[in-house]
């Protein structure tokens, strides 16, 4: 097994983090630069330099240069906002996007200095949805072979597409879903961008001229006793653009989740063994470049599973966390 440290966001515990694989836990407070109890909904690691860390909170964002053992907050224009998500330009890190959401308005912010100040982007955004109330961005990913173009989802607003850097954005129409819970873009070949809505995947090949649904409903082999599956986490393996990772369960928060790998862009998927059952929904992933074997997942309600062969297998961490918005994991 690779030492690794792990990096978690927390609801209303701040960062978590171990350097020991798990086995021991340190809550990072004021002592370490970050506020104590603070709500962390989304980690950015730096694609070049991975102890470079963005978290976000519900009071803007911090950073680290040292993988999450130390944290300084950026005082800049996100200062007032709820920030839900963060995503890096995979080919140019200093330039970054930021999506706020519930309970402030919500936004698109991008920096272009690798984070130390943003901008406000005119993104048309209803003020409020139903559902939610006010919306909040769940998704934002740049594209990897055509930086310009850079998509966002949003609970419940739809989803927006840029094809300039960010300067602009316009609305995706994809046959009326407005829920859209995450966002991803693989390099392919072919180049697929991925809106996923609560219950479904559309696919696109030609930069969202046109969208096809991948039928989640039936090609997800997962025999539990709801009617529709529940979808939350997309992560794209970040050597092999072929191969999709998943993770869903019944609702939310929901009562059980799995995970599931796709090698084709979504179309067929095959269920990832869990030694035990989640006891919430499947919710998010953490890989990395330095070794794309080593992966964690996450359940909403502080399960921690770790892979250390791609995804074939996994085991539970014994420690169970309060509920986890965001993981990351780096070498020791």
């Amino acid at each position: 097994m690779r030492d690794v440290t792990i990096v978690v966001g927390t609801i209303g515990q701040s960062i978590m983090r171990s350097e020991d694989n798990g086995q021991t836990w340190a809550r990072i407070g004021p002592r370490r630069g970050f506020a104590y109890e603070a709500s962390v909904r989304c980690i950015a690691m730096n694609p070049k330099e991975h102890k470079i860390l963005f978290a976000g909170t519900e009071k803007g964002i911090y950073r680290s240069e040292d993988g999450g053992a130390n944290w300084k907050r950026v005082e800049s224009a996100l200062d007032p906002h709820y920030v839900w998500v963060m995503a890096y330009d995979p080919v140019n890190p200093d330039i970054m996007f930021a999506g706020t959401g519930t309970p402030t308005p919500a936004m698109i912010f991008r920096s272009k200095d690798a984070g130390r100040t943003w901008q406000q982007r005119p993104v048309e955004v209803a003020s409020e949805c139903e559902a939610v109330g006010t919306p909040r961005f769940t998704g934002i990913a740049v594209d990897p072979t055509e930086p310009n173009q850079v998509w966002a989802g949003l609970e419940v607003d739809g989803a927006r597409h840029s094809s300039d850097g960010g300067d602009t954005w316009s609305i995706v129409e994809v046959t009326g879903r407005r829920d859209i819970h995450n966002i991803a873009v693989t390099a392919g070949p072919p180049k697929t961008a991925f809106i996923m809505a609560n219950r479904e995947i559309y696919a696109s090949t030609d930069n969202g001229k046109t969208w096809e649904p991948r039928d989640m409903q039936k090609s997800l082999p997962w025999d539990y006793p709801r009617k529709e599956n529940y979808l939350r986490g997309i992560s794209v393996d970040p050597c092999n653009p072929k191969k999709i990772l998943l993770s869903f369960g019944d609702f939310t928060p929901g009562t059980s989740g799995a995970l599931a790998q796709s090698d084709d862009f979504c179309k067929t998927w095959k269920l990832l063994p869990l030694p035990q059952e989640p006891n919430s929904t499947m919710w998010t992933f953490a890989t990395n470049s330095d070794d794309p074997n080593v992966i964690f997942a996450a359940s909403r309600y502080g399960y921690l599973y770790r892979s250390d062969d791609g995804g074939a297998s996994w085991t539970k961490l014994r420690r169970e966390l309060s509920e986890i918005a965001a993981v990351c994991w780096l070498p020791n």
